[in-house]
This record gives structure tokens, sequence and C-alpha cells, in this order.
């Protein structure tokens, strides 16, 4: 996960990009970076995993003068990078997983490419994005190439003298809003980051659709949106603010239809339902309105100094987060029926360990685990999350009871069938919960409210939109 924002000014720029590019800091944890572009182009990136976004920042952004400038929340590369090409100057920030990064470095240094930026000693895939660009005749020559290219995802935005090339991936897995105030313009991930800042908002980038926000003012589109759309659903599931809308579509509103959804099917007697701070909060609410039950809070999360505990990318950093950050209050829990909504359960060990364990500790009578999406079966090809199907609990309980992976996993994604129940037996006895009911697909469909075939699924299907179906999808010789 990473967040962007860039913003073109008719004065300076810098105040609204520290506080847009803020607004996203529950995206990533790692790294962030700002590039403003004035007489000069000035960039600062910093490690952010020591200390907030605002406090890395706030002695840089009031001496960065310029009308024009991009800021990143990243989860993985340092960035915005700087490039210097036969295009002129320009400053580069990314969102997305390249899935066939190591066959296109491969084929670029074939080419005579030099890579110098790296990221925990792979190739930075920002420089790679660059270097692809750099193969076009033009900047958006070099953008299309990009689409037609990579495997994996990409929304991009690109600060330029001329203005800001902003460009959504190209079957919209991840988001890209423009909004407008009094003739400044700001380019965001999440809507809620102009919320408090009087921006209106203009549009939602269509799938694939290419727009310059131009230094004179105003903003064209360069390339029109693609028909075929495929929206990451965990936008709404967990990744996206609860403030934040997507494709029109509140998150907040789609957590509370994924509670009320789970609710409708359920027949368990509780005392109340809780949510797993912050994403499995809504998720709670909905539950306790669907099922005519109280919400009550048995957790009070620490927020300073602990982000999500989803993104850092080692289980020691993980576990470490979940552990602290996460309160029990023992005079809420202690002995209640509590059912515990989830936003998912992925890998499941910090769920277990840090917030299941816990309620054990202060005296839950009994647990019934909740999660708002199905089990996830398979790792996401499009953005940093897990990256090992081990990883994933789900495996795991299908491993335990297979003595070996089956190589076809229809009948555990089929939630109707007798594997997918042994599956939730086990996974329920793994996390030590009294009961355990995954949201079903269709339910979680349902509350999101687009067509199945509009939302990518992959992480619980796997099944997904490639770029094979692009008709104009170029052999990767040809670079």
């Amino acid at each position: 996960m990473s967040g962007l924002c860039g913003v073109v000014s008719k004065t300076r720029c810098a105040e609204l990009l520290y506080f847009g590019t803020d607004y996203h800091s529950h995206l990533g944890d790692q790294l962030a970076g700002m590039t403003i572009l004035g007489d000069t182009f000035r960039r600062k990136i910093h490690d952010i995993t020591q200390g907030p976004f605002k406090s890395r920042f706030q002695d840089f952004y009031p001496q960065m003068v310029g009308d024009l400038g991009i800021g990143i929340i990243s989860d993985r590369d340092a960035q915005p990078l700087q490039i210097r090409s036969r295009f002129g100057t320009y400053s580069l920030a990314m969102t997305g997983l390249v899935e066939n990064k190591n066959d296109l470095v491969d084929l670029l240094f074939h080419r005579g490419s030099v890579f110098t930026e790296t990221s925990r000693g792979e190739v930075n895939s920002v420089e790679l994005i660059a270097k692809v660009i750099e193969t076009g005749n033009s900047l958006l020559d070099g953008i299309d190439r990009i689409y037609d290219l990579i495997q994996g995802s990409a929304s991009i935005l690109i600060l330029t003298p001329e203005g800001i090339y902003a460009a959504r991936d190209r079957l919209g897995r991840d988001s890209l809003i423009l909004a407008e105030n009094d003739g400044d313009y700001i380019v965001v991930s999440e809507m809620h980051a102009f919320a408090n800042m009087g921006f209106r908002h203009v549009k939602d980038l269509g799938p694939g659709e290419i727009v310059l926000l131009k230094r004179e003012g105003g903003y064209e589109i360069l390339r029109q949106p693609g028909e075929v759309k495929q929206v990451c659903a965990f936008l709404w599931i967990y990744t996206g603010y609860p403030a934040s809308t997507h494709e029109g579509i509140s998150v907040e509103r789609v957590r509370e239809r994924c509670g009320e959804f789970l609710a409708r099917r359920d027949d368990v007697q509780a005392d109340f339902a809780a949510g797993v701070p912050d994403s499995g909060t809504g998720h709670a609410i909905g539950y306790a309105m669907g099922a005519g039950l109280p919400y009550r809070r048995a957790f009070m999360k620490y927020t300073p100094g602990y982000g999500r505990s989803y993104t850092p990318p080692s289980q020691e950093e993980r576990d470490h987060i979940a552990k602290m950050k996460l309160i029990a209050v023992p005079e809420v829990i202690r002995g209640n029926r509590i059912v515990l909504c989830e936003d998912s359960i992925v890998r499941g060990t910090q769920l277990k360990n840090f917030a299941i364990q816990k309620l054990w500790e202060a005296g839950a009578k009994e647990i019934h685990m909740r999660p708002a999406c199905p089990p996830s079966m398979f790792p996401c090809k499009f953005a940093l999350s897990t990256r090992a199907k081990e990883e994933l609990i789900a495996r795991r309980a299908i491993k335990a009871l297979e003595g070996e992976e089956p190589e076809n996993l229809d009948r555990y994604i089929d939630q109707d069938s007798p594997s997918y129940q042994r599956m939730l037996d086990k996974i329920a006895e793994l996390l030590n919960v009294t009961t355990l009911r995954y949201q079903r697909m269709e339910d979680m469909i349902a509350a999101i409210g687009l067509p199945r075939e509009q939302l990518c699924t992959y992480c619980w299907t796997g099944q997904s939109l490639s770029y094979e179906y692009n008709p104009r999808q170029r052999e990767l010789s040809l670079l």
C-alpha cells in the first residue's frame, strides 16, 4: 500500500502538499517523500519508521518554494525519484506492484540500462518505471508502455515543468481522485485527503486514464479511461480510510453493510459486538445494527506511535506493533459472549496472539469471530501485502487437513462445500475461538455495490483479469 498526492497551485503549493500527503499515512509507514518545483526541483525523502510524516517534514516544507509538487507515503521504495532524461527533468512517484519486475530488469540490462536505486537489495520499482517510460517516444507514449508491459499494477504521478501527469492503473485497481479549489488542483489516492482544505471533487480518474494538471491552470485529459475495470475490493474492506469514497462509494458505509450482512446470516447468541480497531470498527457497528446487539469497545487502540500492523515488511515488526497498540478493557470483556468483527483474517498470527488471547485473558466467556470478507487464499499480485502463500492461515489449515496442499483449491474456495467447512473448523481451532464464520463472497460484493466483474477478488478466488486482455500488448522483447 502507498498513497499519492499532487498539487498544482497558483501560488505556493508546499502546505497543501504537506497536509495532502500526510493524510495518506494510513497507507504506509516505511518511507515518504516530497518534490516541489519552482525555479528548480527540490526533493526530500525520509524514513518514517521511527517518526510520523508530519514530524519528519514539518521543518522542511516551509522552506520549499514552488507552485507544483508531488508527495508519497511509500510502503517499500524510496521516492519520488528525480529523473534527467531526453524528455527533460522530471520527478516520478508510483503506487502498485510490478509483478514481472525481474524480467523487465533483465531485458533493460541487455539494452544497456543502468539502475542506481535499490530497495532492500532489489532494483527500485520506481526507477524501473522510469526506464520503461524512457523507451517511449514521449512521456505520454512512455506511460502507455507501462500499461502494455508490466504485469501487476501501477498508478503514477510525474512532475514536469509543464505540470503534473496523473495516470491511474490500467485496470483501476487503485484510485486517483481529482479536486479543485479556486483554480488550484489536487490529485490524491484517498478522497478524505482534501476534505479539510476547501477542495471540491471534480472526478475519479477512470482505469488507464491519463490527465495533465497544467501549470498555467486547468487540466487536460490525455487518455480517456478504458472500458474494463477491476478495482481492488480490499479498498473498502480494509485499506481505504473510513471517511473516503472510491468510485463514489463510501468506505464506512460499505463496512457497515458488511457487518449487517454478517449479522443477517448469523444465529449466535452473544452479549455484544466489538471490532478490532481501527478497520474492524465499522464492520462491528454494522453487525451490531443488524443483530440488534450493543456495540462495545473491548479494545482501545493506542494510536500515537503505532501504525497499521499489516504493512511492515517483517513478521517481527508486525507482531510488535500488534502487541503494543491494542489495549484490552477487562471491565467490558469479563464474563461476556463477544462477537468480534475484523476486516479480514490473512495471516492470523496477530489476531490470535494479540487480540483473541487478550480477550481470553480478560475473562471473555465466548469469542465468535466474524471477518468481513472470505478467507484469503492467494498472495496479492497487485500490491505489497502477503508475498508467500505459506503466510496465509487458510493455506496452513488446508495443509494441516491434507498433509500437503492440493493442486486444486476449488472445493475449499466453494463456501457451500464440506471441505470449506472443515477448513473453517481448523482455522477456528488454530485461532482458539468459539466459532468462526466468514463473510460470503456474494454478500461482500453486494455490500460494495459494484458488479462483480468490476472488482478484483484475486486474493480470495485466484481469478482476476490480467494484461493479456489488452489488445495493444507488446512483447517484452520489443523493449
